[in-house]
């Protein structure tokens, strides 16, 4: 049935928890109450990637593009757009000259982006098979099914560029030959959906708009390397992208693309998930495997690798979701369109999670070769309140700091190498003048330890000692000879450490120590945080001949350490105060100094 409208509502996580499950509901009741059912019809998608605007709203045919909808916003959409024609003004996005925007191709958004990993979010119902297959879903199976052999698909991924997502951009074709190359009577494919870096959520948005792309992914590659079963290794925290996974798996079933003898090629293939429990060093493969067969997930050394040696001792390819998510567009368009964006080594395009103080924070897909400055002021629409930018975090705990004079380099994995930072899976964390980097450093320090398996003393002992050390920096108790220390444990934890998680967790460090190490120096020699953030390096006072004793710092105070007569100066207990700032946020006069 064709309908006069239909209304697009986002259903990714992000929307989901600002009720957009209660707005999708809430149209469904008016139409019907209106009698319009059968003149617009209500459709829940994937993540739009503007999730700053969320919970948003897209009505087609005119693509009007609503942001921030509430519950309470739907009655007047439904009778001033549906009924009478009129978008209502004041719920469209507005450009920076206040100019409502309609059309994803109008969006300051999404103007630099290309969407082929998020070509059907916020698109397409991702629990509908019909509307994956209605935009070519599954026709680049059909292609390596009834086209091509598995040679012939190696062949197109060569040609293609591709490398993987995930980690250090291993070419595609390579691992897929590899394997398939290894005599052996059973074979294995596995997505690793097990994303933990802080700030990322680029495989799990994914998952939950677009499943079937990775099913399709799947199914090729165990076709091109003669595997029979397929694994997707994703974590428990993700329900919705389970759910989706898992009625997309019986949708594929039903239609015979999943199970004995796929649309009567001969071909058997199944794919089962396997849930983690959030342990961060099991997105390294070898602990993932491990996870999946039911011990404890803890990495092991390599070679072998698990393309020879990998489930239950048998050949395996493991890939994450972003890489096998572009398998199907390669085979559907072909491999020497695919090479044809991106830069010379690089190709394609990657997804980043836009996160920090940042404008337009959301999840973006750009070609490789965009730069960081187009992302973070073109796409990301500047820093917030108009402060200074100070450093991009690529690559997550894994990754390094990027500062303003490298905002002109290409995302590319040799750019980011060049920097002491990584691709990684794709989160990117902008930070301001007002970012202690000492601070950051010590968050991704925590957190790889607490991450760590423990299994080898390199990570294990190396990365609490780090910590250690910047924790001490950070209340005034460093010396000058940190640095020598950091840089020798970091270099005996990137040449000992057993897996990557290890290897990488000193690079936030090391990077403040390149870039920043002036503001180290400060921490050391004078016991000052420049930006204030380190609570045993700050004091807060207050200034006799600015305050007009208004009392609102009092007020808000969580410990009253500030006491004073009213329209007299006040004055702030400092053995009462807790640092946390509260004074110096609220006051409206300038009185209370930060020191």
């Amino acid at each position: 049935m064709a309908f006069k409208n239909y209304i697009l509502v986002c259903g990714g996580t992000g929307c989901v928890s600002s009720k957009a499950n209660d707005i999708y509901d809430s149209f469904i009741r008016k139409l019907r109450e209106s009698g319009l059912e059968n003149e617009a019809q209500v459709v829940k998608t994937g993540c739009f990637g503007f999730c700053e605007k969320g919970p948003i709203i897209k009505v087609l045919p005119d693509e009007s593009f609503y942001v921030q909808v509430s519950v309470a916003d739907v009655e007047e959409i439904v009778d001033e757009h549906i009924i009478k024609g009129r978008p209502v003004s004041r719920l469209l996005y507005k450009g920076e000259g206040g100019q409502a925007q309609t059309g994803i191709d109008t969006i300051d958004f999404y103007q630099k982006q290309l969407r082929l990993v998020l070509r059907n979010c916020g698109t397409i119902n991702p629990e509908s098979i019909d509307e994956y297959i209605a935009r070519d879903g599954y026709r680049g199976l059909e292609r390596a099914l009834f086209e091509l052999d598995p040679d012939g698909i190696i062949e197109e991924l060569k040609k293609s560029g591709i490398r993987g997502r995930g980690g250090a951009g291993f070419p595609v074709w390579k691992k897929w030959l590899f394997t398939k190359k290894v005599e052996s009577d059973v074979r294995y494919v596995v997505c690793n959906a097990d994303e933990g870096d802080p700030g990322a959520y680029m495989d799990r948005s994914a998952l939950e708009g677009d499943p079937h792309s990775v099913l399709e992914a799947m199914i090729i590659a165990g076709y091109t390397i003669g595997a029979r079963r397929g694994y997707i290794y994703i974590r428990a925290e993700y329900p919705l992208a389970i759910q989706r996974l898992e009625m997309a798996i019986g949708q594929a079933r039903e239609y015979g693309l999943l199970g004995e003898n796929i649309l009567g090629s001969g071909q058997d293939f199944d794919i089962e998930l396997r849930l983690g429990a959030g342990a961060f060093v099991c997105g390294e493969e070898t602990a993932l495997l491990a996870s999946i067969m039911g011990k404890r997930g803890m990495p092991i050394p390599r070679p072998p690798y698990p393309s020879v040696k990998g489930l239950w001792g048998k050949p395996t390819v493991i890939n994450n979701v972003e890489t096998l998510a572009n398998i199907p567009v390669i085979l559907s368009r072909g491999g020497e369109w695919f090479s044809n964006i991106g830069t010379e080594t690089s190709k394609g395009t990657k997804v980043f999670a836009l996160t920090g103080k940042i404008n337009n924070s959301g999840l973006i897909e750009v070609p490789m070769g965009t730069t960081l400055r187009e992302i973070i002021y073109d796409i990301g629409g500047g820093i917030r309140d108009g402060k200074a930018f100070k450093a991009v975090q690529t690559g997550g705990p894994s990754g390094g700091v990027i500062t303003a004079e490298h905002l002109d380099t290409p995302i590319d994995y040799e750019s980011l190498g060049a920097l002491g930072s990584i691709m990684g899976s794709g989160g990117m964390i902008v930070m301001d003048e007002d970012d202690c980097m000492i601070d950051i450093s010590k968050f991704y320090l925590a957190f790889t330890v607490d991450e760590s398996c423990g299994k080898c003393a390199p990570c294990r002992i190396g990365g609490r000692t780090l910590y250690n050390i910047m924790d001490n920096v950070g209340k005034g108790k460093g010396t000058p000879e940190d640095v020598e220390k950091i840089q020798e444990i970091a270099h005996a934890m990137k040449k000992a450490s057993l897996c990557g998680l290890g290897q990488s967790a000193p690079n936030p460090a090391l990077s403040v120590l390149k870039y920043f190490k002036e503001e180290f120096m400060t921490h050391v020699n004078e016991s000052k945080c420049p930006a204030g953030k380190c609570k045993d390096l700050v004091r807060y006072a207050i200034l006799p001949d600015k305050c007009i004793g208004c009392g609102l710092c009092a007020r808000r105070c969580p410990v009253n350490a500030i006491s004073g007569e009213k329209r007299s100066p006040h004055v702030i207990d400092q053995e009462k105060c807790i640092k946390c700032g509260e004074c110096f946020t609220v006051c409206k006069f300038d009185a209370v100094e930060r020191g």
